[in-house]
């Protein structure tokens, strides 16, 4: 697979348990399979890309993707999946991984200035490794350093032709065909905020 595509897909998976993990319907089973999901993916991605022949840590990336899988069984998603996937609904080349790595630094940043939450987005941040993190932001540092790490951070929806006149039609998409995840969102979203995050994430 050619390592794009591979560090979208394993974003993808990353995602799923990052927003299980600060989902309001969270329960004891997801918070369990999210945060080893996010251990495992976040640790190994980098790795299963530079060394294609590296089998472990593969595996564990598979592994984590599969408990990502169940975290969405088990518990919820929250606002960002239809937040993406109006974008790639309306430009359908723009792959999903790549989506959501364009707007999961606003889409967290978000939640992490209205303090909904601030000890779950602690708890993420050592689950990707930085084991003295002591603040929401320390996520926003991590996620950022995977995105370098995957060669991913450059990505823009002005590549796909992505305008910033379609996203209250985006924001209002999200929530049309995707509203049920809104609620599980432990600050409810407005379409402006929406178009905030949309605008945020946009270069």
């Amino acid at each position: 697979m050619p390592s794009a595509f591979k560090a979208y897909q394993g974003f993808d998976a990353l995602v799923h348990s990052t927003e299980g993990y600060i989902s309001a319907n969270r329960n004891e089973f997801s918070k369990m399979v999210a945060a080893e999901a996010i251990k495992n993916v976040s640790r190994n991605l980098v790795t299963s890309i530079r060394e294609p022949e590296n089998i472990g840590a593969m595996s564990n990336v598979a592994f984590g993707s599969y408990l990502s899988g169940i975290q969405m069984t088990v518990g919820t998603c929250v606002s960002a999946h239809p937040l993406e996937h109006a974008l790639s609904a309306y430009h359908e080349k723009l792959p999903h991984g790549a989506g959501l790595i364009m707007i999961s630094k606003a889409f967290y940043s978000f939640f992490i200035n209205k303090h909904v939450c601030d000890d779950r987005f602690i708890e993420m941040a050592k689950l990707m490794g930085m084991e003295d993190a002591s603040k929401p932001e320390d996520f926003i540092t991590m996620l950022v350093k995977l995105q370098e790490d995957y060669n991913v951070a450059e990505l823009t929806m002005s590549d796909y032709r992505i305008t910033p006149e379609e996203f209250p039609k985006m924001a209002e998409n999200a929530r049309v065909t995707l509203g049920i995840n809104f609620e599980n969102d432990m600050y409810k979203l407005t379409n402006e905020d929406c178009v905030t995050i949309y605008q945020e994430s946009y270069k």
